[in-house]
């Protein structure tokens, strides 16, 4: 039902559009930015780092809003449906991108699917983790390809291909931004690495969910985590929290991490069970009001997540 209304919203909002597209591409052709639309943080700051003030980039999210909820506005459609660029993550928690999509005329806009940029991993439930009430059918994947470094300088790659074919007057401008910009996530990467060469152990305990599936797989890492990185529950098993107290107390680890806009609930109740520290780790998904309008960026969430991991891993 909900993807049902969202889809007969696309298609009242499109049929409406149809008649100022005219007026819109001549506006475009006389306009020197381009516009490019995003659906949560990270590709967004993905993509002003690469165009720069050559284009008007807007993100769909609100900040400080939840990602896995977020319903589409009449107007959120619009944004997409006059833009030159939309990028969004793709996976199950998007399944209103596509039938937005296929409500209207793509032909003319360059789309980049974040999880088509990588080598996809599935989701998967470790020991001790919550599973949903109701199962997924089939493969399943994690779409938080974002948190790995590794696969963050795909996606740049394929955002600057995507500004570069909107707008190629300004192609060597966007390129060379991407090669800059690659260069700081490779110096990210090897910082990500070393912190956990250098370590004492390779296991993090999460009393929250685990968006970091990517992340984990890239650095060797082991994790335990109340809840997989979609998940809908809030709300973790009495058994659920035993095990991560125990898991924290069996092996002396140090810190329990919670994600970003948690209610950390659950991270306080392991670490006052356990005597562990409460520490974020950064998924880059959305970022407060405050740290939106200040302009905080995914390499600084990240350079504070090799920080908070090394402290993990002593």
């Amino acid at each position: 039902m909900k993807y049902f209304i969202v889809f007969c919203t696309a298609l009242f909002v499109c049929a409406f559009m149809s008649g100022c597209k005219k007026e819109n591409s001549l506006q475009k052709d006389s306009d020197a930015k381009i516009s490019v639309v995003t659906t949560i943080f990270a590709p967004y700051d993905f993509a002003r780092q690469i165009a720069g003030d050559k284009a008007e980039i807007s993100m769909l999210l609100p900040p400080a809003a939840e990602s896995h909820s977020f319903e589409p506005s009449p107007k959120d459609i619009i944004k997409i449906q006059n833009s030159d660029i939309f990028i969004y993550v793709g996976g199950e928690s998007d399944e209103w991108v596509n039938v937005i999509l296929e409500s209207m005329d793509t032909s003319k806009m360059k789309i980049v699917t974040l999880i088509d940029c990588v080598d996809k991993l599935e989701e998967e439930i470790v020991e001790g983790m919550q599973e949903e009430e109701e199962e997924e059918e089939g493969t399943v994947y994690d779409e938080h390809v974002w948190t790995s470094p590794k696969n963050a300088k795909l996606i740049v790659q394929k955002i600057a291909a995507a500004l570069s074919q909107a707008d190629p007057q300004n192609a060597s401008y966007y390129q060379q931004n991407a090669q800059n910009y690659i260069s700081e996530l490779d110096l990210l990467d090897v910082q990500f690495q070393n912190a956990v060469n250098n370590s004492n152990r390779k296991t993090v305990i999460f009393a929250d969910r685990f968006p970091f599936r990517y992340f984990a797989h890239a650095y060797g890492l082991q994790y335990f985590a109340a809840f997989p990185g979609c998940s809908t529950e809030t709300e973790a098993s009495a058994a659920t929290v035993k095990f991560l107290i125990d898991k924290v107390k069996a092996e002396k680890i140090p810190v329990v991490f919670h994600i970003e806009l948690s209610n950390e609930k659950m991270a306080n109740t392991v670490a006052e069970a356990s005597g562990a520290k409460i520490m974020l780790l950064h998924s880059a998904h959305n970022i407060s009001k405050a740290d939106f309008e200040k302009g905080l960026t995914y390499l600084e969430l990240m350079k504070q997540n090799v920080l908070n991991l090394k402290e993990a891993l002593q």
